[in-house]
């Protein structure tokens, strides 16, 4: 039989980035309910505040401390703060990604702002994240998760920004699963499509929304709470021999 507490997060200190919305916000609900305290951040102070409220509802700890993950000086003043107060991090999760308008279309239509705004913070930002964390990671045997999306394992149209910064994370992802073993687990979630505020003009289009879900096995769009569970086994002692893997989450959209 397995262990089942192996998956209770108690005693884990956990930081998501964007974890205020959608994913982000699922898996924060999610980690606090399992036990960890848990430290949701993103631009927006309102909006941190909201989340940070959600985790302490749910009686864990947290703390109110917008981030921006394209600022250097921004990521370290929270790890800085998170030590401080909290005594270091187990778990990071980044999460934090964007795909503009802008970013979106064929790649002769595509600036260079709008390519370097989406890599910046879907790419460069994870590991940013990942570089300030390093050390308290490393002294608590910690974990790191990529959100990446099944447009970091195979190609969707008009989506080259996107795609390129998430098919990045994926491999940036087994690369510092090497450098970091043993004393760091560094994973990949890539969902599929998923009921967020992100999705709702696709969800909206009738035949797109059609067309997704004729080619999903499971015939739907994921719940963002569907996706909390494997970022808790990935975080979890349950996951403790798994490391440079992406794990997709999907409902079979990339199986076809």
């Amino acid at each position: 039989m397995p262990d089942l507490d192996a998956f209770d997060l108690s005693g884990t200190v956990a930081v998501v980035t964007g974890g205020t919305r959608g994913i982000g916000r699922a898996i924060t609900r999610g980690f606090a309910d399992a036990g960890a305290d848990v430290v949701p951040t993103s631009r927006t102070e309102a909006a941190v505040e909201d989340a940070v409220t959600d985790v302490r509802d749910r009686g864990a700890t947290s703390v109110v401390h917008p981030t921006d993950v394209t600022d250097e000086g921004s990521i370290r003043n929270l790890f800085e703060r998170v030590e401080d107060e909290l005594g270091g991090v187990d778990a990071v999760v980044n999460n934090a990604g964007v795909n503009p308008d802008a970013a979106l279309g064929p790649p002769e239509d595509i600036d260079d702002e709008a390519f370097e705004f989406t890599t910046d913070v879907n790419l460069r930002g994870a590991f940013r994240c990942a570089r300030a964390a390093a050390e308290s990671l490393a002294e608590r045997d910690g974990t790191l998760i990529n959100v990446a999306s099944v447009g970091g394992v195979v190609g969707l149209p008009r989506q080259h920004p996107y795609v390129a910064s998430k098919h990045g994370l994926v491999g940036l992802t087994k690369s510092m699963a090497l450098d970091w073993a043993p004393d760091v687990r560094v994973n990949a979630l890539a969902p599929g499509y998923v009921r967020t505020d992100l999705t709702e003009e696709l969800r909206e289009n009738e035949r797109l929304r059609q067309s997704i879900v004729d080619r999903t096995p499971m015939a739907r769009f994921a719940d963002p709470e569907e996706i909390a569970g494997p970022a808790i086994f990935l975080a979890s002692d349950a996951a403790s021999f798994v490391t440079g893997e992406c794990l997709t989450v999907d409902g079979g959209w990339t199986a076809r």
